[in-house]
């Protein structure tokens, strides 16, 4: 497999832990497509692409190409930079053109960008348009890219590829006062077991990673105190969110005659397994 030039397209690439899967991955040899809404922040993940271990050289923007960079068992690591709003159908169509442009396949979507808006609001009061922003970002956003990676994946010769969508611990119990995460996350489960199911004629195996208080921007306001279903606020310990992109790797090393349909990984300390 490592002789093999390997394709990752990764969304939500310019942070968090978008940016920890895209070093890992790039790291194992995989040259990689970086998705994400800031240029500028996908060119930080870029750098430090370029600076782990084997080094490589980044393209940015739709039509520049990719850059061979170093050598890692044997297969050239590159880096391609495409700002996307997953949203938009055209925007996502244009980033999976720039893709087969540059590399002319996709072997792995990891499917991970996604928002957190509207977080803490009581339902009573969240407003229509924060839940549609939710539900256009998480759930429809990942349709679109898992469509888009569908079509190449079954299209392209040797055919077949793999999809990662990004779950949550919240795919199987919500936090209060989280109900549009809540719901898509829901949701992104049984898109992931329909893609599974779909993809089987084609060689294309779909997975979810559902995780737990990662240490990212997002999770930060864990270690200070979020609020407990008992109505109390309470410090939650985090993990290193490399602990989940060494999962990722894993997940994508397999052959495609296996696959990981669900996963947890999750800070060992944190209130989940105990809830309720």
């Amino acid at each position: 497999m490592d002789a093999v030039r390997r394709i990752a397209v990764v969304t939500g690439a310019g942070s968090g832990i978008g940016r920890s899967v895209a070093v890992a991955l790039a790291e194992a040899g995989w040259s990689l497509a970086l998705a994400g809404r800031r240029a500028d922040a996908l060119e930080g993940t870029a750098e430090l692409v370029r600076a782990s271990p084997g080094g490589a050289s980044a393209s940015s923007g739709a039509q520049s190409g990719a850059s061979s960079g170093a050598s890692v068992g044997g297969a050239a690591r590159e880096v391609l930079c495409v700002p996307t709003d997953v949203t938009s159908p055209e925007e996502v169509a244009a980033l999976f053109a720039a893709v087969r442009e540059a590399y002319g396949r996709v072997d792995l979507l990891f499917n991970n960008a996604g928002s957190f808006a509207g977080g803490g609001t009581p339902v009573e009061e969240l407003a229509p348009e924060t839940w549609r922003q939710v539900v256009d970002v998480n759930l429809t956003g990942a349709f679109l890219c898992a469509q888009a990676a569908y079509r190449q994946m079954k299209e392209q010769s040797p055919r077949g590829g793999r999809i990662v969508n990004n779950g949550s611990i919240s795919a199987h119990v919500p936090r209060p006062h989280s109900v549009a995460y809540t719901a898509t996350k829901h949701a992104i489960t049984g898109l992931t077991r329909s893609l599974a199911l779909d993809g089987r004629a084609y060689g294309i195996a779909c997975g979810q990673i559902d995780i737990g208080n990662a240490a990212t921007e997002m999770t930060r306001r864990m270690e200070e105190g979020i609020l407990q279903a008992n109505g109390t606020l309470a410090p939650e310990p985090v993990m290193d969110a490399a602990d989940v992109a060494r999962t990722v790797v894993h997940m994508a090393s397999l052959p495609l005659e296996a696959n990981i349909p669900f996963v947890t990984v999750m800070a060992t300390g944190m209130p989940y397994l105990g809830r309720g």
